[in-house]
Order: structure tokens, then sequence, then C-alpha cells
């Protein structure tokens, strides 16, 4: 029997490694942003803002940044998103006041959104086309890795050493991304005659995709609330736990999730993936409301685990599978912005819910995503359902 031949080349593990430090660097700042900004003097609305511009400029600007990495090299795109959320991030550390840090978040959100798109489809380059899945699986482990243990490391962070010194890991992060990206051999250029034939066509969405994003962006909205604002809810409520362990037990649980279930993506149909992950987002938002104890918090933890964790593993598949395989870049594209509106609209809901309603309502008042999840499934449950068998 031939011995299967490895994916994990040079390039790809150092695609790989980059977009974990480029996630890295975003992720760990989103704990902190809500915090520091009101810390800068903006009110909670205001801060709610602050954490979600940079989400609602990747929303705006995905589609454009998805047809210029069909023009342009994949390595260029990254170094300059690279840099782009160096300079933003850096900006963070130095900014004397909350309205400068809204600019700097701005510009943070410009790197995020050209590194999001053009690392995926990088990465596609790199690998034959039959191993696609495969090392869409590994990239998307990754990116979940970066998205758990990055809060975890700066919620703990900053409780000793402050803002603006725990900032500068992030900053650091994204500059591990510009320094990556050099040792990459196939920089993933568009080859020139297929530039001079080809003609520019500016979509903006995958249609069968279109219901996979917008599970995607319900389910994001709790988990993107509470990366935002679960250090300061356990503070208005004086809670005497670990906060800081919330997202490291979410990882360590995330992580034998999708190692535990790597084949099954493929296989099992939509259906009792959404229903579990449901059930799972419902649990966790009721335990985060009852929380007394580290116990409980840990519970809430591995809810989220399988509520968010899972299903975003699910519906990034799913877009890929649903979608014709001309329009699988597309369909990327789609699904990112389902996450873009969840983790724009989860820090602002956020924000609006602690001005306006005493702090015991925070979750309770996201559990309205329930309803809307299930009635989204019912109505396109066919589709949904058939994406296995179109695979």
């Amino acid at each position: 029997m031939a011995k299967k031949e490895s994916i994990f080349t040079k390039d790809v593990v150092l695609v790989m490694a980059a977009s974990f430090f480029f996630i890295f660097s975003n992720m760990y700042c989103n704990p902190l942003i809500n915090g520091y900004a009101q810390k800068l003097g903006a009110s909670s609305a205001f801060a709610g803002i602050i954490v979600g511009m940079m989400s609602i400029v990747a929303m705006f600007l995905r589609p454009i940044a998805g047809n210029m990495t069909d023009h342009y090299s994949k390595y260029g795109l990254a170094f300059l998103g690279g840099m782009l959320c160096f300079v933003g991030v850096m900006g963070y550390v130095i900014t004397p006041n909350s309205g400068l840090l809204l600019v700097f978040r701005l510009i943070n959100g410009l790197g995020y959104v050209l590194c999001t798109v053009c690392m995926t489809t990088w990465l596609s380059y790199l690998v034959p086309f039959n191993h696609v899945g495969e090392a869409m699986s590994f990239y998307g482990l990754m990116n979940a890795l970066a998205m758990a243990f990055a809060p975890a490391v700066s919620i703990n962070l900053y409780r000793i050493i402050g803002y603006r010194d725990a900032i500068i890991i992030s900053a650091l992060s994204a500059l591990m991304v510009v320094i990556t990206v050099q040792f990459v051999g196939n920089r993933a250029k568009p080859e020139p005659q297929a530039q001079k034939t080809k003609k520019f066509h500016l979509k903006i969405i995958q249609r069968d995709s279109l219901p996979v994003a917008a599970l995607t962006a319900l389910f994001a909205i709790p988990y993107f609330a509470t990366q935002a604002d679960i250090v300061a809810y356990t503070e208005q409520r004086h809670l005497p736990i670990a906060v800081g362990s919330y997202f490291l037990i979410y990882a360590v649980i995330l992580l034998a999730i999708r190692l535990f279930l790597r084949n099954q993506f493929d296989t099992v149909r939509f259906g009792p993936w959404l229903i579990t992950s449901t059930v799972a987002t419902a649990f966790y938002l009721i335990m985060l409301t009852v929380m007394k104890t580290n116990f409980e918090m840990a519970l809430a933890a591995a809810g989220m685990a399988f509520g968010y964790g899972l299903i975003y593993s699910v519906c990034q598949s799913t877009a890929m599978m649903l979608a014709p395989e001309s329009e699988r870049g597309l369909a990327s594209s789609t699904f990112f912005l389902g996450l873009d509106i969840g983790m724009t609209l989860g820090p602002v809901i956020g924000g609006i819910v602690d001005s306006t309603m005493p702090v015991k309502w925070f979750y309770p008042v996201m559990l309205i995503i329930i309803p809307l999840i299930l009635l989204i499934y019912l109505f396109n449950r066919r589709k949904l359902n058939s994406a296995v068998s179109n695979h």
C-alpha cells in the first residue's frame, strides 16, 4: 500500500502558523477593549461600538478583499494585513483617549479583513485539490484554538500587568504574522495570462451559503458578547470565580471535541449538529446567568464548546459543501460575513444591555437567538441536510 503523502509541507505549516498568530492577536484584545475603552472615558454603549468596529469594517470590506485575492499575491495581502494589525494594536497601547482608540480599532479591522480572506485562499493554493478539505479542517482547528486560548491569556495577564502592557503581547503576535510569511516559498501570485483573460465580476455573497451565514451570526452573538464582557460581567456581579480560566476550559474541551469528531463533519447531516449546539447554547447562557461558583463557570465553558465551538466547524464545512466548486471561495467569504455580523452585534448588544438593564439580564436577553436559530433551520432544513450528499 502506498504511503499517504502528508499535506504538511513547510509552506502549509508556516501559513497555518501565521494564521494562528493573526487570530491570536485579534482575539486576544477582544476581552480587554471594553474595559480599556471605559478606563479611557468611553460610555458602556460607546465601548461596545469600539469593540465591534473591527468587525464592522470587515463586514463592509470583505467582498472587496475577496476580489483582491484573485488579483494580487496572497503574500502581499498577508504582509499588508499583518502590518495594519500591528499598527492598529500598537495604537491601542499609546492612545490617550477613547476617540483615538476607535480610529486604531478601524486600522486593526482593515488588517483583520485582509488576513482573514487571503490566509484561507493562500492555504488552498498550497495543497492538492483533493486534500483541501483535510487542510481546512486543521486550519479551522488552529483558528478555533487561537480564538479560545487568546482570551484566556489576556484576561489573566491584564490583571497582573495592566491593560497597556498586556496589549503589547497582541502587537507582538501581529508582528509574528509579518515575520512568518517571509519564509513561505509559494507566494501564490495570480497567473499573468489568467489575469489578462479574466473578467472582473464583483460578487458579494454565495446564495446557497446564506442560511449558514445567518446561523453562524446568531451563534456568534453570545460568544463574542461573552468574550468582550465576561470580565466586566463577573466584576459587576461581584462573583468570587477565576474568570480567567473560562476560555482556557473552553479551549481544552474544544480541542478534545475537534480531535474526536475530526472525521465526522463530512458524513453527519447538519440537523443533529444544529440541535446539539442549540441545546448546548441555551445551557451555557443559563449557566452564565445563574453561576456563582467555579464549577458552574466550568459547566458554562463546556456548554459553549459544544454550542459555538462545535457549530463553527459544522457551518464552515457546510458552506463549502453547498457551494459549486467555482464559488467555494465566495462561500467561505459568505461564511465569514456571518461571523463578522455576530462579532459586531455581540459586543454592541452587550453594551446596550449593560447600559439599559440590570446586569442579571445580560445573558437571558441573549436567549432570543434560540427561536431564531430554529426558525432558520426549519425553513432551510432540506438544503442544509443535503450538504453531506453534495460532497
